[in-house]
């Protein structure tokens, strides 16, 4: 009896509650456990205690929505998704999850959202939360993705060409993009030195060089008689004949021909693929174009960091140099760059700028470089200051690292490049360049009569000018692409002289940090050494500045041995071990610190990303510290330390950081253990910030399952494009 009624006690026990009953209360529990933000709990009681009815459950998923904003994501799923959904997206697993599922099922989301006073479903409806009928939206971003939409739907449209005025471009697009051999001419000459002096490889050659794409119309007996022929380059003008433009197709001519046909255009590429190149030919047609007309046209260019900005500088004023334009036309084409919070006018302590729909800007051609680090809240700010007539071209790596903040922007927009042209856009391509297969009709799955107007706005460059077949890295970045380990492996194991991998030791790391003193002493070495006759310490900050950006370690992490803190303490240390810099113990500045921008500062013109060394500067027989920062337009800037805004060393810095630089030489580090930070898209950035040599420290089943992990961000912005609107 006694065990009988022992027994009845056991089973009659409730399971011990591990999260509160009340659901404002599970928020508290989670926010002071570190699962979810402050700032997410604060959001739900705000909502809690503006609701009438059901305030709980809608507080709890106002925090949901925050909660998943603050990790990049525009909205959250919600009649798809299974209840269960909601505690993983809060942090929850085992049995923890199982309890607040417990308490979640049977709520009806929709029914529960569509009679809220505090949820919107139309434009007309203002309300702090937004339901669309499947997703839940904060306001502010349902607002962001709707008008981006509706403004790049409208700005796709075509751009209307009398005869006389497609002819001119045509003929514009010919010069620019004219056909040159003396990159085949020097490959076939290698070939010859060589002694690969075989029909197949000059075929391939001849295809490569000449972005040969339909090889069956060629009569390939005479090119090859021409070929074996030729003593110099202008021998080869003889495949002006053979080699019809109609049998080729270059991506970077067609790209120009899309941005000259609509008013939005997207150019997208990896590295090395000619994007600023292109662009520069663009602007010089569309300013060949509007001296036609008699007017000057107003270009603006703009990168979302300093670093990018002042990349871009330098490219377009090499490719304008390189380029035989008129010069009127040169004139008209700018050579400096600017951030966006430059155009746009940053306002100190506000989200606002000063340019807005109300206060569009002054221009008529805005280039946005490395597009792909834009979120959604700047690209909607951006198109929202444009002036109705303005032209809006993007350039950027659509596999790149979405921005840091919500929203993929580029990725969502670009989602559409495997759908091909339209038939009047494809046909209107290739009246302008030629290239015939260009008009071939577009495969849409979906069987759609009325393509969306976006997919005549897009151009991605599919050749890389800077990696060929003997470049490692852009073998490996192609292989990570595809997500395929094998042929990741099959780069590393080719013997590329530029790309290498060590797995994690102690003896890996610490040749590692050998190379890095190295590399870093280059520029240590630079700033120590005394003024020479006329040169001025600005001229010297940029000498250290230019050879520091030569080299860089790159992480996933901040934390640990692995991370940016950890490393940037280790180089410190060894650095000073080799007297490179002197025992900085106790001291934050010191001569040749390296530091990276992390806070906006308008009025010191420094934004997130930009790099500074610290240099002692004698001025009338007092010697002090300043910080040198290089800006877009290439000129030098120093800062007391003291005024520097806020900032962190910079002799590692994390991958995401590293987005709009390139470096000649990049170290990355991966940690022993898996983090979900490690990505495709991390690792494919981290790898393209090299253009000469890349050492990869990290171990191979690490590399292998972040090449596997392909970022997800939650949006409605394709599909809002996908439908204008």
């Amino acid at each position: 009896m006694t065990t009988t009624t022992n027994m009845e006690t056991a089973n009659s026990v409730k399971p011990v509650s591990l999260i509160p009953e009340q659901l404002m209360d599970v928020l508290k529990f989670l926010a002071d456990k570190g699962s979810i933000r402050q700032l997410d709990y604060q959001f739900a009681r705000f909502i809690e205690q503006q609701a009438t009815s059901h305030s709980q459950e809608i507080g709890f998923l106002a925090c949901v929505v925050s909660h998943e904003l603050g990790k990049g994501h525009i909205c959250t799923q919600l009649i798809q998704a299974q209840t269960a959904d909601l505690a993983q997206l809060l942090g929850l697993y085992g049995e923890t999850a199982l309890q607040l599922n417990q308490k979640l099922l049977g709520i009806d989301w929709v029914a529960l959202l569509q009679s809220s006073s505090l949820v919107g479903t139309t434009k007309d409806c203002v309300k702090p939360l937004m339901f669309d009928g499947q997703r839940v939206y904060l306001q502010r971003y349902w607002n962001y993705e709707v008008v981006l939409a509706d403004t790049l739907n409208r700005l796709s449209k075509p751009v209307e060409f009398n005869t006389e005025q497609k002819k001119a471009l045509t003929e514009t697009l010919s010069q620019l993009f004219a056909r040159s051999y003396h990159f085949l001419f020097n490959a076939l000459a290698k070939a010859e030195a060589n002694q690969q002096t075989s029909q197949v490889l000059r075929q391939q050659l001849v295809c490569d060089h000449l972005d040969i794409v339909d090889e069956q119309v060629l009569d390939w007996g005479a090119i090859d008689q021409a070929i074996v022929q030729v003593k110099q380059v202008t021998d080869l003008d003889v495949l002006d004949g053979l080699v019809p433009l109609s049998a080729c197709l270059n991506w970077q001519k067609v790209a120009a021909a899309v941005a000259l046909s609509r008013r939005f255009a997207v150019i997208s590429g990896g590295p090395g693929t000619g994007k600023t190149t292109t662009v520069t030919k663009l602007l010089s047609a569309m300013v060949e174009q509007s001296l036609s007309k008699g007017k000057t046209p107003t270009i603006k260019l703009v990168a979302p960091t300093g670093k990018a900005a002042a990349r871009l500088t330098e490219s377009i004023g090499k490719a304008i140099e390189q380029l035989p334009l008129a010069p009127e036309v040169k004139a008209n084409i700018p050579t400096e760059s600017s951030t966006l919070h430059r155009l746009l006018g940053a306002i100190p302590n506000r989200a606002e700028f000063r340019h807005n729909r109300r206060n569009p800007l002054h221009l008529d051609i805005l280039v946005v470089d490395e597009a792909s680090m834009v979120d959604l809240s700047m690209m909607y700010k951006l198109v929202d200051a444009l002036p109705e007539h303005a032209r809006l071209i993007l350039l950027g790596d659509k596999d790149q690292l979405a921005s840091v903040e919500a929203g993929a922007v580029l990725g969502d927009i670009c989602s559409f490049n495997s759908a091909g042209y339209s038939t009047a856009q494809g046909n209107l391509i290739a009246e302008m360049t030629g290239f015939d297969a260009i008009a071939k009709p577009r495969q849409d799955k979906s069987g759609s009569m009325n393509p969306p107007a976006i997919i005549d706005s897009l151009c991605m460059l599919q050749k890389s000018y800077r990696f060929d077949a003997r470049s490692g890295i852009g073998q490996l970045a192609k292989a990570i692409n595809n997500g395929s380990a094998s042929q990741v492996d099959k780069a590393f194991s080719k013997g590329f002289g530029d790309i290498e991998n060590h797995s994690l030791s102690s003896d890996s790391y610490n040749l590692m940090l050998r190379t890095l003193v190295n590399e870093y002493g280059v520029y240590l070495n630079r700033i120590n050494e005394p003024l020479v006759e006329l040169e001025t310490q600005e001229m010297r900050a940029k000498s250290a500045l230019d050879l520091f950006g030569q080299c860089r370690l790159l992480c996933s992490i901040r934390e640990g041995n692995f991370g940016v803190k950890g490393l940037n303490q280790r180089i410190e240390n060894v650095l000073a071990e080799k007297k490179l810099i002197r025992s900085h113990s106790g001291e934050l500045w010191y001569q040749g610190r390296p530091v990276m921008i992390t806070r906006n500062d308008h009025s010191l013109g420094l934004y997130n990303g930009d790099i500074g060394i610290c240099i002692s500067e004698t001025s009338l027989g007092e010697t002090r510290l300043k910080v040198f920062f290089e800006m877009p337009d290439g000129n030098v800037k120093s800062v007391l330390p003291s005024r520097v805004p806020e900032h962190e060393t910079a002799y590692a810095m994390t991958i995401h950081k590293s987005q709009g630089s390139e470096f000649d030489y990049v170290l990355m580090i991966l940690p022993p253990d898996y983090t979900p930070v490690l990505t495709r898209e991390l690792i494919y950035t981290g790898v393209t910030r090299a253009k000469h040599q890349l050492s990869v420290y990290a171990d191979k089943a690490i590399m292998q399952r972040a090449i596997k992990q392909k970022t997800a961000r939650s949006s409605h912005l394709s599909q809002r494009l996908a439908t204008d609107g």
